[in-house]
């Protein structure tokens, strides 16, 4: 068996999750920092360091990455290797033989929805199938099967994008934080854009996954993970469970499982 701890590193466009796992598989430590492709694998190694230190982590003695910003990916692994001593593994669809990606170009799915098939696995219980909204810069639909499968998905512009957009061409509309107001309908612009940008996004999130389970030949389990689920908690009914660290979680099992 690799030796532990574990680091377990998620790269994605706009922030970057990091975790340390022991031997029972448990995420121990999690650090979340924004996603900077300018940085070269020297800058990378002094802020694993700085972040390790700070809590007073061990050193990882074994490592798996997953990225969707290159070449950040080839970056952190030279980190690791020349300032750790640690070969890291990196996810990609070609080097998962237990798992069967089952689009029309099986390499071209993201490392990141990897990994949340294996996150995933301890909610399918007695479902055949899973679907995983991922709330990221975009939002990932990933449809599982059981056994590993991937089966496909959907892709949809990230809350705070759509945001951005909005705020970017009409410059008379106040930049506001992305949380649900107490109604619906707005009495002022701030309250009428928050309805709008997180009420209305998680009509579209519920529409969605109701389309997906009508196009299953069974019933289907949804998890949310990633920033904005905590946002959109308790608002979409669709939605099974919340699971912030699935994705780093399901590096780790991914990881256990080779």
């Amino acid at each position: 068996m690799p030796a532990f701890p574990l680091l377990a590193v998620d790269i994605g466009n706009t922030s970057t999750v990091i975790g340390l796992a022991d031997e029972q598989l448990n995420l121990t430590n999690t650090w979340r920092i924004r996603t900077n492709r300018e940085h070269l694998p020297d800058d990378l190694a002094m802020r694993l360091h700085g972040l390790l230190q700070l809590t007073g982590a061990p050193m990882p003695r074994a490592a798996i990455l997953s990225s969707v910003a290159p070449p950040l990916g080839e970056n952190y692994a030279l980190a690791l290797r020349r300032h750790f001593a640690v070969e890291a593994f990196e996810v990609r669809a070609t080097n998962l033989p237990d798992v069967s990606v089952e689009l029309d170009v099986p390499d071209a799915v993201g490392a990141d929805r990897l990994c949340n098939l294996f996150g995933a696995e301890k909610y399918l219980g007695h479902h055949e199938y899973a679907v995983v909204v991922d709330f990221g810069t975009s939002t990932n639909f990933d449809v599982i099967g059981r056994g590993r499968r991937f089966l496909g998905g959907v892709l949809a512009t990230g809350a705070q994008v759509s945001a951005d957009a909005l705020f970017s061409r009409a410059a008379k509309l106040p930049r506001i934080t992305l949380q649900a107001p107490g109604t619906a309908i707005g009495k002022n612009t701030t309250h009428a854009l928050q309805s709008g940008l997180v009420f209305g996004y998680a009509e579209m999130v519920d529409g969605l996954l109701r389309r997906i389970r009508a196009e299953l030949p069974g019933p289907a389990v949804a998890i949310a993970t990633g920033g904005f689920s905590r946002t959109i908690e308790g608002i979409c009914r669709e939605i099974d469970h919340y699971d912030e660290t699935l994705t780093l979680r399901g590096l780790v099992e991914l990881w256990a499982s080779r």
